[in-house]
């Protein structure tokens, strides 16, 4: 279906044509332009929602490198399209929401345009079947989300939070790579629908492939120990944090492993690892919000918990494939229901808690706790939508959270019934986990609404005016607010056209067998689970209340104990000591560069010859040396010898010219006529740049130079070596041919690609990929020293923010 791949493409089209909208300088809000984009991309997807729950499918391939199993595949189901509905419906609700956040005065074509590819890179990733092209769109999402995390970038936490969220999501990617050719190792395809019925999990690599994607997967969605970089992104705008940090990004982890369920799923260790981390980050997020007195931190910490609880339901959901009977088989897909559930019902509300937040900073200028208070009579609406979204967060009916945070209950409970790699035993600590997380989220919860909303206003006299904020930025709050009660009062229909394919997707082959659907039902009579969200409210509320007595709980846990602080302990002794190691060999002197260069190059190639036996000269079917080809020689070896005496500049170039085209003159003795005119053109070329430049330089004195002898004595040794080690490498391969020469194949230039000149035709045609890459190198240099020439410099006095 072509349909994705414009689906996919359309954000970047959009994001290119930014820069000339900009240029127009058109008279309102370029955010207006932008979306309808998310518009009509959303409308296109919701197209298909009544196929996708009837259980169909959709798969295009469009070929890219077909030699390496490398194509443009997209497909979509249930799992997909539960994210890409996310994704454009959350983003059509963040630009219009920023539309009234950003003011005109900020760089809003250069927001727009990573915004957009943000979203193009995230429907890549949701919609891609092969490896490769998942990992591209994968580490665009980390690119874009970089540029968005440091939009202010003249503020100094912005440019760290942004430089954090990279290295450590990258640093993910990579490993994720790994699996990813670990995968095609133990398969044979890339594609991940042959994945899934083609692994073999005895194979030796599936055990390190699983742990690599699980790092992937954990980096990106801020699972412990990785979580560290969402907090410190909070410093990118309100929009952006509304969109990654709550809907999108941050998910992308969690659709990796839904995805790769079913090829990992059946082993052990998939449960473990999955649950295990989940309800770890569960617990350390929800009670490190707590401490927390800014807004957007509580609510980063806050994303954090939530999104342990999505993964912990995933890592239950995958005991599915190792079930005792096909009913517990069907029991344990309950809890991916739940785990998916809870992923839709946070972004609703998360993204409007988000948004509220980001209203009070606008309005009120801070989003410290301890500064804020009384704001429910002067920002009504936003209080409403505050306490939604802050009450569904807490489990509370009639709110959405409400029934995921029962199914989570559910699934913990299921757990310890199982005589199931000792989860009979072990498995209460789930359940008990889950419990004491879930006061907690509760505890914070209430901060956000009775700390900013209630009581007496702590603002000091003299600050800002306060008022609700304007109705364009109350409306994208407000549509997930209602959709927070919508959902809970119609949960069915989300089921239904959402989850219930989506859990047939994330388990194709069970779904053949089984009957996977599930209902949500709003009441499940008098149960353990209601009895825990009881338990829940009545311990939340008196902790809540007694909290100036028991916080001081939290200095037990000194900062400098904190993964925050090892991260940055850590990347400062890197810092420093790449510093003095750079400063060891940089010492700005050419001499010493090339110094290096030539002594490793003698080291690597030089005893690699020696140690592993290639040295071999055996001349028996070498050519007798022709009487011109002789003087050929010795005129270049003269003009080498020669260099070294020149006294001035065009001298150095004209004897440095005869060495180059006394190697076309012997191309053409060699019968190689094609790599004569390259040399020549090449070697003309050169010398007249070199004539140009030498032009413009001072005179050159050789007597003011002064060199020390043992420098001359140092480089003559070094010069000799290294023409030695080239010599003895050619001799070793031409005496010790273990193959047949490739020059045979590149005989058949014309037959295999039309061209004439073998020359071009190696680099047009045979090398093109490499010929590519290198225009690409130098096209991106270009555009560097173009920007250091246009850059205008600050003026004296300017100063950047450094806060």
């Amino acid at each position: 279906m072509i349909t994705l791949i414009l689906v996919i493409m359309l954000p970047f089209l959009a994001a290119v044509l930014i820069p000339f909208l900009h240029k127009i300088k058109i008279p309102f809000h370029i955010g207006w332009l932008v979306l309808p984009v998310p518009l009509v991309l959303f409308a296109i997807l919701a197209r298909f929602l009544p196929l996708i729950a009837d259980g169909e499918s959709y798969m295009y391939t469009a070929e890219w490198i077909p030699a390496y199993g490398i194509n443009f595949t997209t497909y979509l189901d249930g799992l997909s399209m539960i994210f890409g509905l996310l994704i454009t419906g959350i983003g059509s609700l963040v630009i219009l929401y920023s539309i009234y956040y950003l003011t005109p005065e900020e760089s809003l074509h250069h927001f727009y345009v990573y915004l957009l590819m943000f979203m193009g890179s995230m429907l890549g990733v949701v919609f891609s079947d092969n490896l490769m092209v998942l990992y591209v769109f994968w580490e665009l999402t980390s690119i874009s989300s970089f540029l968005l995390i440091a939009f202010w970038f003249h503020r100094k936490r912005s440019r760290y939070g942004a430089q954090k969220a990279m290295l450590i999501t990258v640093s993910g990617g990579m490993a994720m790579l790994t699996s990813f050719i670990m995968m095609y190792l133990m398969t044979g395809t890339m594609s991940i629908r042959e994945i899934i019925a083609a692994v073999d999990i005895n194979h030796p690599l599936f055990i390190p492939a699983l742990i690599l994607l699980l790092i992937g997967a954990f980096t990106k969605s801020a699972q412990f120990p990785f979580h560290i970089w969402l907090p410190d992104a909070m410093e990118a705008p309100t929009p952006v944090s509304a969109y990654l940090h709550s809907a999108t990004m941050v998910k992308a982890g969690i659709f990796l492993v839904a995805r790769f369920t079913p090829v990992f799923g059946e082993g052990d260790l998939w449960f473990w690892l999955i649950t295990l981390t989940g309800m770890v980050t569960l617990f350390w997020g929800s009670f490190t919000a707590v401490r927390q007195t800014d807004l957007k931190a509580l609510l980063a910490y806050s994303t954090v918990s939530q999104l342990g609880l999505i993964m912990s339901l995933l890592g239950i959901g995958s005991l599915s494939l190792n079930p005792g009977t096909s009913t517990e088989a069907v029991i344990f897909t309950q809890a991916t229901f739940a785990g998916l559930f809870h992923l839709v019902n946070h972004s609703t509300f998360k993204g409007a808690l988000f948004m509220v937040v980001g209203i009070v900073d606008h309005e009120v200028g801070t989003r410290d706790i301890r500064r804020l208070g009384g704001l429910m009579s002067i920002m009504p609406v936003s209080f409403t939508i505050a306490l939604i979204g802050s009450f569904s967060m807490a489990g509370l009916p009639p709110f959405n959270g409400f029934l995921s945070k029962e199914m989570f209950f559910t699934a913990v409970l299921h757990v310890t019934q199982l005589d199931l790699f000792s989860l009979d035993t072990w498995g209460l600590v789930i359940p008990i986990v889950a419990w004491i997380a879930s006061v907690l989220t509760f505890i914070y919860s209430m901060i956000i609404v009775f700390k900013t909303f209630m009581g007496p206003s702590k603002l000091e006299v003299g600050d800002r005016k306060i008022h609700e904020a304007s109705t364009g930025m109350l409306i994208p709050p407000g549509i997930l607010a209602v959709l927070v009660l919508g959902i809970f009062l119609f949960p069915n229909v989300v089921g239904d056209y959402l989850l219930n394919p989506a859990v047939a997707g994330i388990f194709p082959t069970l779904a053949e067998t089984a009957d996977l659907r599930h209902s949500i039902s709003l009441w499940h009579g008098f149960n353990m689970e209601l009895f825990m969200t009881l338990g829940v409210v009545v311990l939340g509320a008196l902790l809540y209340r007694s909290m100036g007595i028991w916080k001081g709980i939290y200095g037990l846990f000194p900062i400098s104990w904190s993964l925050d602080f090892l991260y940055s302990h850590i990347l400062l002794r890197m810092e420093s000591s790449s510093a003095a190691v750079t400063k060891f060999y940089m010492t700005g002197t050419l001499r010493h560069y090339v110094f290096y260069i030539f002594c490793f190059f003698l080291a690597a190639v030089g005893g690699s010859l020696w140690f592993t036996g290639a040295l071999s000269l055996d001349g028996i079917d070498n050519a007798s040396i022709r009487s011109y080809e002789l003087v050929l020689v010795l005129a270049m070896m003269g003009a080498g010898i020669a260099i070294l005496f020149a006294k001035s500049r065009v001298a150095a170039v004209l004897l440095n010219g005869v060495l180059g085209y006394g190697i076309a003159a012997l191309f053409v003795a060699f019968r190689a006529p094609d790599l004569a005119l390259t040399q020549i053109v090449v070697e003309s070329v050169t010398t007249a740049l070199f004539l140009a430049c030498f032009y413009f330089l001072p005179k050159w004195d050789r007597k003011s130079v002064k060199t020390a002898k043992r420098v001359k004595v140092t480089n003559m040794i070094i010069a000799i070596s290294v023409g030695v080690i080239f010599v003895l490498t050619a001799l070793s391969v031409q005496s010790g041919k273990l193959f047949q020469s490739i020059s045979v194949f590149f005989e058949n230039a014309y037959e295999l690609t039309g061209g004439k000149n073998i020359v071009n035709a190696i680099l047009g045609d045979f090398r093109a990929f490499d010929t590519m890459l290198e225009v690409v190198v130098l096209f991106i240099a270009g555009i560097g020293v173009y920007t250091m020439v246009k850059l205008k410099p600050a003026k004296r006095g300017e100063k950047v923010e450094d806060q």
